[in-house]
């Protein structure tokens, strides 16, 4: 397999590649049926190397330019998760208590895919979902990359498995404050304004915060909506009744896994006990540095696939 070079490619000849291509894939479980949206990138040929999964509140989309300059050498599937993008599944988030719906989405995906075990990788939400994917199929993964996994400390875990721990989660700020986010624009520049630099998107590139709108935002009669609904969005916060721990102790193989070195929501750390588990620092990397260490970000998806 061509192996690109080091550092990425710049602006011009990313876009010079071609664009992924929009595809649906059929998904049926326990927690309702419908369809997957995927971007698939790369020779439509080959067959499926990689597969990424996008934060909570985002979009595959968002990650274009990230993923994109990767095409000419690998085939990348990079779903919408439930209640996000363009995917059509029931997204209910009233009782929700974890992430096993986004885990049994990603196993059908999985499931969905001819051809070899493919390398998974994920940022926030999406590694942690596709560790536990990977854990219940490790048949279909090779190996794993996990950018800042939302993987709480152990005393953390079992107190959210606690039968009243779902009713005490409603309280965190988090749930409180994206319950209260603007989700109707008038237009996509106004979107735009309001997000460039601030908060999350600070130190964004536009063409990535652009990426993000472009399938973040759906017409309305309203005007332009969330595409994720922050009701959704705040319940994947609060629904924290599943072990990631568990999961990580029972995959079978490699997991590289990076860290922010502010705000990081990973608790693991490197350990002789877990000799297939290496954990690194992104030095600089604040939660979302998969949008603000674009470089570094690709070239780990580049050793993790070839």
């Amino acid at each position: 397999m061509r192996r690109l070079p080091r550092g990425g490619l710049n602006s011009m000849d990313a876009l010079a590649l071609s664009a992924p291509r929009r595809i649906s894939v059929p998904i049926d479980n326990r927690w309702g049926a419908g369809d997957m949206a995927v971007l698939d990138f790369g020779d439509p040929k080959r067959p499926v190397d990689l597969i990424f999964v996008h934060a909570n509140g985002f979009n595959a989309l968002t990650y274009r330019s990230l993923l994109q300059p990767l095409s000419g050498a690998l085939r990348i599937w990079a779903p919408d998760l439930r209640g996000h993008g363009r995917t059509r599944l029931p997204a209910l988030p009233d009782g929700r208590r974890s992430w096993k719906d986004h885990r049994d989405d990603l196993i059908c995906l999985l499931e969905a895919i001819d051809g070899p075990p493919v390398a998974l990788a994920g940022h926030s939400i999406g590694g942690t979902s596709g560790l536990m994917a990977a854990a219940e199929r490790p048949d279909r993964v090779s190996r794993l990359l996990l950018l800042d996994p939302v993987v709480w400390r152990r005393e953390m875990v079992w107190a959210m498995n606690l039968p009243l721990a779902g009713l005490l989660s409603q309280r965190f700020p988090i749930v409180a404050n994206t319950l209260r986010r603007r989700a109707l624009f008038d237009s996509r520049e106004q979107a735009m304004s309001a997000y460039r630099g601030r908060g999350a998107f600070k130190g964004w590139p536009d063409m990535m915060l652009a990426d993000y709108l472009a399938d973040g935002l759906v017409e309305t009669d309203r005007g332009l909506e969330l595409a994720c609904a922050p009701a959704w969005e705040a319940s994947n916060y609060a629904a924290q009744a599943h072990d990631p721990w568990r999961a990580l102790a029972s995959y079978p193989g490699a997991v590289r896994i990076l860290k922010a070195e502010t705000g990081a929501l990973c608790a693991v750390a490197p350990s002789s006990r877990r000799p297939n588990v290496e954990v690194e620092t992104v030095a600089g990397g604040g939660h979302l540095f998969p949008m603000t260490h674009v470089e570094l970000t690709r070239d780990a998806l580049l050793d993790l696939a070839v």
